[in-house]
Formats: structure tokens, C-alpha cells, sequence
């Protein structure tokens, strides 16, 4: 057998046979041969023919590769971090601030509004706004799987509100970080659900549940109060569930009550405000206080008085108006039925406007004072004019008459004021042009000055400027009609203001019923001085006062129920037809009454007028006279106006005919 080849040994040619019996390892070197000798295993190489040992391959080629796709991926990453910081960095950096800062506004304090003495009629005072960010309240976050239905049933008994409609805000947008819960919470509220929180976290903390209301907030929201119910809640109005004025004053001036409102701006985690994070907050600015011309005093008596008459008449509605004939300004504006604005959700929405302004009706016989300065400016009669008043009156397509029948009455043009005569009346102001179409120009000049069809400039949001027709358009029946009150129409301050016009000597002042405002740490800054108009002459003005004050003093006079001891009294009954709203025809009665006080040296105007008297008399002067008087009576108390110095020289109302 051949023996096994050692594994150690190079292949090559056999030698010749040594002399031990073994065969050569290879052949002899050649002189020349490059080639080593093969080594001996265990000694040194031997010269000879023997193979080249192996060789490894040039590293450089890989380490080239290797750094070709480190300097790729180094530059993939060089130029990320340059888009990130540099070029997409705002963009960046706004998303973060999404999710980090939270934006809060800081609502301005609402000014208050005072009467003309300082006296809070609308004030605010601390409520919160309960906000929560639904977000925090999704399963991954929360880390439960209904934190909104348990956040909902822990809020529902403290907020008062329905859990299945807090559970729906919370998740109508679970990527919302805002919702408000629930407005104008009052501190107490908030307090309860602090309280609620820190319990939550503190059992979170154990390990006991989680905090579902961490998500919850406030914001700090004033709340409007009216500390005196419903007391001239027609002038003031109301704020609607955002805070912002909706109906009288507050609508009117909400601009100037609301102030501007702040922001700020801070970095929260988990629901709550980093105490190390920046904070960013810009003021809110508050809104002006008010003062109006209202004395508080004299609008509760009008207030009293007009809705007790109301009450026991049955009647749909009432108005009282009271002005200063002095300055035009509006002492007391009264509607009956009104409203608490302190919660609307009950009142009846045709209470919730101010009916005093909104109201368009026909005056009546309380016009006819208006007809009668036309007749004696123009000089086409005096008070002592004689004027044959017939039981009927053709004209036009019918027989006009007065609101009783009587025989031939013999009346001055001062009885004819006096006793109310409509039939008096058309042939008084018959005599003002040469034709009835010229005389129906001039009656409708005087009633525009007086500020008939016009707005009063109160500028009261739902205000009416009433309805007078150009006199081209009047019909054939409202030739007639118009001058004793019936076929025009205005609302009850216009009313009022034709009396203080007379009461002024003649001269219209725009009626006010803002004084002024003050802002935050501002004096006081006045409204503007009213419009001044000359209507009538003062002669004229003083003819008409003496003729108004036989409406009261004088037993044929139609206002008797409105004498007030001690002082002299100059008024005018009204009772018209009134057009029903609803069907617009003629159903029920306006009763009205209007004068002013003291007729020697006028201060106070007061107007009265109820609206379809359904119980007892519809007359004026037995409906509105006893409110009236009221109403006089405490205002001059109030006021502290002296008593008359002496009495009225009574103007004879008829005449003996043949004399």
C-alpha cells in the first residue's frame, strides 16, 4: 500500500531514491531558478522549485466603497437637518407651538350702567367660562377608553347641565384642543371642579384611576347683572350667552360697555400651564361706564303705577314716559308687561324690546294740542275765537263727530281744546289755508317740526319714527281726521316731546337719554349738548299752556282726574281707535294723557298711554289721568320742585251765542 501523503507536503516530481529508502522531496535547484526551495516542515525553507504562498487583495477599493456610502448617508442627514432648522424651521416650530401654547382670551370687564345719580343699573361681576380640551380625552391620551362619558358624569351635577350634551362636546371633535361647557359659572362653581381635580390627581398619582379632568379649564368671563329685576329693563336690554349686548342700551352702546378684550398666551403639558414656560399676554382694555339720564327713583313710580293700570284694566300693554321740559332729558321710560333681564328664558319675547319706542299707534285727541299751535302761530284764530260745534259734520264721504253726542255747543277755540271737540277741531284747522289742499300743507309743516315722522334721536336699537304721509297723499277722510289725531301715527316719546315743546316756550329739544361715559381711570366725558328747534313763538307756547290747563282746572274740562293740589297743571286727554297689530284693522281703544307740571314755570313732562283697555272706561282721562297724576306727583316730590305761586286765570270755554 502507499502510505497517506502528508498534507504539509508540496506537490512536485519525485526524485530519485535517497539512500535511507525514501523518495526525494523534489528535484535539485536549478542555479537561476527564482522560485524558493520548499521548507521543511519544522525547519527552514529549502532552496528549491517550490509554489508561491497566497496573497490577500488591496483593501482600498472596499475602504473607497465604504466611505462613499458614509458620506451619502452623512449628506441625506445634512441636508434633513438644514431643511428642519433653516428652510422648514417656522413651520416646524409653529406645529410645535400648536400643540404646546395655548392661546386664552382675557375678556375686558363690561362698563357698568348707572343712572343720572351713580346708581348701579347694570353692573358685572367675576363668572367663568368652564372649558375643556378634548383631545387629552381620546383612549391613547387619557389612557382609558370612555374618559368623556366619565369626565361628562362628574360636570353634569356641578354645571347644571345635561350629561349626554356635555359627553357630545366633548367628543364632536376629538382633535379639538378648545370647547366651552358651560357660561357664566360663578366662582363657587369653578372652586368645586378645582376641587374635584386635585382629588383625581391625587389618586392618579397612587395609581388609582386616571385624571379625566385634566382636559378641563376656565376662563375668566364677567357676568352681567341687573341688581334692581326688572326696573327699566326696556331701556336697558340685555347680553346675549357671548357676552355682547343684545336689545336697549346695551345693544346700543355695546362698543363702548364691552372695552376690547386681551389675550394671552401660555406653554402647557398635559392640560396644564408649564410654571417655567414663556408667557405671552397682551391686557384687556375695559369698557366705559355709562350714566344715563334715568332717575332710578322716578322710573320705579312710572314703572308701579303703569303696570298696576295695565293689571286693572286688562289691557295688552302701557307706557310712561317722563322728561325734563328743562333739557330734554328722559327721566323715566316704563313699559308694562317688561321682562327681568337677569333671565329671559321665560319672559315673552314681545316684552323684550322697549314698546315705548317700537310702538307705532294713533295719538288721538292728544294731537290736537299740535293742531292747535298751527292754528294760533299762523294767526287764523285766537284762543277766544267762537267756533259753532254742530252734533255732526259732513265732510268728505261721511258725517264726522265727537266721542259724544251733544246738542250745539258754543265754544272759544280754548273750549274747544278743552272739551276735546274733533268736529271743533276740523273747522278750526280749516281756517289755516284758502283751499283745504293749502291748509293740509301747513298742518303737515308744523306736525314735521314738532318731529312727527321723524326718529327722536335717542338712536334706540327698534326705535319707529311713526307714519305721516306727505299731504298730496292724504285721502279725503285723513284731510279731516289727521288734525284731531287719527290717520298719522308715532310712539310715545314723540309724544312726550311735543308737550315739552310747549312746556319749553316753543322751542324743541332733541330728547336724550345718555348724560355720558367715563372709561378706566378717564374723567367723565359728557354726551352733546341736544338739538335745539324752535317750533312756535313763545307768546304761542304761553297761549297754548293757559288753554291746556282748562283741560284740568275747568269742570268741562276732560282731564280732571289729573289735578294735583298745589300746583297748576296744563294736560290733554287723548282716546283713538286703535289699529290692531295682528289684523291690522281697527279693534279696541289707545288711551292716552299728556301734560306737564308746573304751568307757571314748567320742569317735568309726564305721557301716559295704554294700549286696549278691556276692563272699565277706555277714555284717557279716566284710564291714564290717575297714572299720570301719580307719576307727577312723585316726580316734583323728587325732584323738590316748589309748589305753584299762584293760580291760573281761567280762559272761558263756551260763550253765550247772540253776545
Amino acid at each position: 500500500m502507499t502510505a497517506p501523503r502528508d498534507p504539509r507536503r508540496l506537490p512536485g516530481p519525485a526524485g530519485p531514491p535517497r539512500g535511507d529508502g525514501r523518495p526525494r522531496q523534489g528535484a535539485p535547484r536549478r542555479s537561476g531558478d527564482p522560485r524558493p526551495a520548499p521548507r521543511r516542515p519544522g525547519g527552514p525553507a529549502r532552496p528549491g522549485n517550490a509554489a508561491p504562498p497566497l496573497r490577500l487583495g488591496s483593501p482600498r477599493p472596499r475602504l473607497r466603497l465604504i466611505s462613499l456610502g458614509l458620506t451619502l448617508i452623512m449628506l441625506v442627514f445634512v441636508v434633513r437637518l438644514l431643511q428642519v432648522q433653516a428652510v422648514d424651521a417656522g413651520a416646524y416650530a409653529a406645529k410645535a407651538n400648536v400643540n404646546r401654547y395655548i392661546p386664552v382670551t382675557l375678556a375686558a370687564e363690561r362698563g357698568s350702567i348707572t343712572d343720572r345719580h351713580g346708581v348701579d343699573l347694570a353692573t358685572t361681576v367675576d363668572a367663568y367660562d368652564i372649558t375643556a380640551a378634548p383631545d387629552l380625552l381620546t383612549p391613547k391620551t387619557a389612557k382609558t377608553d370612555d374618559a368623556p362619558r366619565q369626565a361628562a358624569a362628574l360636570l353634569a351635577p356641578i354645571l347644571g347641565e345635561e350629561q349626554t350634551e356635555l359627553e357630545r362636546k366633548l367628543t364632536a371633535n376629538p382633535k379639538s384642543q378648545y370647547v366651552v361647557l358651560a357660561r357664566q359659572q360663578s366662582p363657587q362653581v369653578w372652586k368645586q371642579i378645582k376641587d374635584l381635580k386635585n382629588a383625581l390627581d391625587g389618586a392618579a398619582a397612587k395609581g388609582k384611576g386616571v385624571n379625566v379632568l385634566a382636559g378641563v379649564n376656565r376662563e375668566a368671563h364677567s357676568k352681567r347683572v341687573y341688581p334692581n329685576g326688572n326696573l327699566a329693563a326696556g331701556v336697558l336690554g340685555f347680553v346675549d350667552a357671548e357676552g355682547h349686548g343684545a336689545a336697549g342700551v346695551e345693544r346700543e352702546l355695546n362698543k363702548q360697555l364691552a372695552g376690547k378684550d386681551g389675550k394671552r398666551v401660555y406653554a402647557q403639558s398635559g392640560g396644564r400651564q408649564v410654571p417655567t414656560g414663556d408667557v405671552k399676554e397682551q391686557p384687556a382694555v375695559p369698557g366705559s361706564d355709562v350714566e344715563l339720564t334715568i332717575d332710578r327713583d322716578i322710573q320705579w313710580a312710572a314703572q308701579s303705577a303703569i303696570s298696576e293700570q295695565v293689571k286693572k284694566s286688562k289691557a295688552d300693554s302701557g307706557y310712561v314716559v317722563v322728561q325734563d321740559t328743562r333739557t330734554g332729558e328722559i327721566l323715566a321710560l316704563a313699559n308694562a308687561p317688561g321682562f327681568d333681564p337677569n333671565d329671559i328664558s321665560d319672559a315673552n319675547a314681545d316684552a323684550l324690546g322697549n314698546a315705548a319706542l317700537s310702538d307705532a299707534y294713533e295719538p288721538g285727541s292728544v294731537s290736537k294740542l299740535m293742531s292747535m299751535a298751527a292754528v294760533l302761530e299762523e294767526g287764523a284764530a285766537t284762543w277766544d275765537t267762537h267756533v259753532v260745534v254742530p252734533n255732526r259734520l259732513p265732510r268728505a264721504d261721511r258725517a264726522f263727530a265727537d266721542d259724544i253726542d251733544h246738542p250745539t255747543w258754543y265754544l272759544t277755540l280754548n273750549g274747544v281744546l278743552a272739551k276735546s271737540s274733533n268736529i271743533g277741531t276740523i273747522l278750526a284747522t280749516e281756517q289755516l289755508g284758502k283751499n283745504q289742499k293749502q291748509a293740509d300743507r301747513i298742518l303737515y309743516s308744523y306736525l314735521r317740526k314738532f318731529g312727527i315722522g321723524s326718529y327722536t334721536g335717542l338712536g334706540f336699537p327698534g326705535e319707529t319714527r311713526g307714519i305721516l304721509a306727505k299731504p298730496e297723499d292724504w285721502s279725503a277722510s285723513q284731510q279731516y281726521t289727521i288734525p284731531f289725531g287719527q290717520g298719522l301715527s308715532l310712539n310715545a316719546v314723540q309724544a312726550a316731546s311735543v308737550y315739552s315743546t310747549i312746556a319749553g316756550g316753543g322751542e324743541r329739544i332733541q330728547p336724550s337719554l345718555v348724560r355720558g361715559a367715563q372709561g378706566s381711570g378717564d374723567r367723565f366725558s359728557a354726551a352733546p349738548p341736544p338739538k335745539r328747534t324752535r317750533v312756535v313763538s313763545e307768546k304761542t307756547a304761553r297761549t297754548l299752556t293757559s288753554m291746556l290747563e282748562s283741560v284740568i282746572d275747568d269742570q268741562q274740562g276732560t282731564g280732571t282726574k289729573a289735578k294735583i293740589p298745589g300746583y297748576r297743571v296744563a294736560g290733554k286727554t287723548g282716546t283713538s281707535n286703535r289699529v290692531d297689530p295682528k289684523t291690522g284693522r281697527y279693534h279696541g281703544y289707545t288711551a292716552s294723557f299728556a301734560g306737564f307740571a308746573p304751568a307757571d314755570q314748567p320742569r317735568v313732562t309726564v305721557y301716559c298711554a295704554v294700549q286696549n283697555p278691556t276692563k272699565g272706561s277706555y277714555f284717557g282721562g279716566q284710564v291714564c289721568g290717575p297714572v299720570f297724576k301719580q307719576v307727577m306727583e312723585f316726580s316734583l316730590k323728587t325732584l323738590q320742585v316748589a309748589p305753584s305761586g299762584k293760580r291760573a286765570a281761567r280762559l272761558p270755554v263756551s260763550y253765550s251765542p247772540g253776545r
